[in-house]
C-alpha cells in the first residue's frame, strides 16, 4: 500500500530551481509513498508549483544546514502534523545523486523485508566510524518514532565545516543506532570515494543512482562510465538527468564529458594521469 512509506526529500540548487532531474526524483518516489520536500535554496513559488501536485508539503528557503537541515525540517513538519505514526517506513533521501535510474520498488521491498530496523543503499566501512551514507537512509517505526531520534533531529544546526556535518550527523546517526541497539545494514559496502568513481560498477551492482559529483571528477575521465549508465538506464531517467546536468554544469561541458571521440578520451585520461603524478608524486 502506497501510504506505508514517507519520503523526506532534501533538495538544493545553486540556481534556485527545481530542474527536470529533481522533479523526476520527487515524482518517482511519490508513486511509492508520500513525499515531504524541503529545499535548501530560495526557489520561487512558481518552481515549487512544478511538484505541488505530488507532495504533502514543500518548502524552499535557504537555511544553510545542508541535507540534514532539510531532513530536520521535513521531519518536524510530519511530527507536528501528527502523521508519522501512520507510516511503516520513513526514508531520508537527498539530491546529491541523479536517479532513480530504474524501478526501485523491489529494492525498497527487499530492504523493508530484511531484519534491519535502519538501512541504506551504501555503507561506508570507515575504520573508526562505519556508517550509512546519508543520501539514502530508511527506518522503521522503532527508529523514527523514538525519543532519541527526535532529539537527534532537533540537535541539527548549521556547521561551517562539512567534515563536522559528516561527523555529527552522517556518522553520528549510525553511531546512535548502535548505541540504541538498532540493527542496521546496507545493500553494498563501498570504501573511500568509490561511490563517486565506480559509476559503472555500482550500476551493475544494482545501485540505481549516480552521484552528481561524478560528473566533475578526474578531469572528466568518468565520462565513459556515466555514458554507459545513461545508455542503459530508463529512457525517462536519462532524459531528466541530461536536462538537469545541462542546467547545472552547462551544455558545452556535458557534451565534452560524454564524448565518444577516442582521441579526446585518451587526451583527458593522459592529462589526469600526469596530474596525479605531479600532485601525488607517484
Amino acid at each position: 500500500m502506497k501510504s506505508k512509506r514517507l519520503f523526506l526529500i532534501a533538495g538544493y540548487s545553486a540556481h534556485n530551481i527545481i530542474d527536470a532531474s529533481l522533479e523526476y526524483m520527487v515524482r518517482t518516489f511519490s508513486r511509492m509513498g508520500d513525499v515531504i520536500f524541503v529545499m535548501d535554496s530560495d526557489a520561487s513559488k512558481q518552481q515549487l508549483e512544478k511538484i505541488q501536485d505530488c507532495v504533502l508539503h514543500a518548502t524552499a528557503t535557504r537555511h544553510g544546514e545542508y541535507d540534514f537541515g532539510s531532513y530536520k525540517r521535513a521531519y518536524m513538519y510530519a511530527r507536528d502534523a501528527r502523521i508519522l505514526p501512520r507510516y511503516d517506513f520513513v526514508y531520508m533521501i537527498n539530491d546529491s545523486v541523479y536517479g532513480p535510474l530504474k524501478p526501485i520498488e523491489k529494492i525498497l521491498s527487499d530492504m523493508e523485508s530484511s531484519n534491519n530496523d535502519a538501512f541504506g543503499l551504501v555503507k561506508n566501512p570507515h575504520r573508526d566510524h562505519p556508517h550509512i551514507q546519508s543520501w539514502f537512509i530508511g527506518m522503521r517505526k522503532n527508529v523514527f518514532l523514538s525519543t532519541w531520534f527526535d532529539e537527534f533531529m532537533n540537535s541539527i544546526t548549521h556547521q561551517s565545516d562539512k567534515g563536522q556535518i559528516t561527523k555529527l550527523y552522517e556518522q553520528g546517526f549510525t553511531a546512535l543506532l548502535s548505541t540504541n541497539n538498532i540493527k542496521w545494514g546496507c545493500i553494498c559496502t563501498i570504501s573511500g570515494r568509490g561511490v563517486y568513481n565506480n559509476v559503472k560498477k555500482l550500476y551493475k551492482m544494482g545501485i540505481p543512482f549516480i552521484k552528481k559529483a561524478s560528473f566533475t571528477r578526474h578531469n572528466g575521465c568518468l565520462g565513459r562510465q556515466i555514458l554507459y549508465v545513461l545508455n542503459h538506464c530508463d529512457t525517462d531517467a536519462r532524459t531528466a538527468i541530461l536536462s538537469g546536468a545541462r542546467k547545472t554544469f552547462g551544455e558545452e561541458y556535458i557534451n565534452w564529458l560524454l564524448t565518444k571521440n577516442p582521441f579526446k578520451i585518451l587526451s583527458r585520461n593522459m592529462k589526469y594521469f600526469f596530474h596525479k603524478i605531479r600532485t601525488e608524486k607517484l
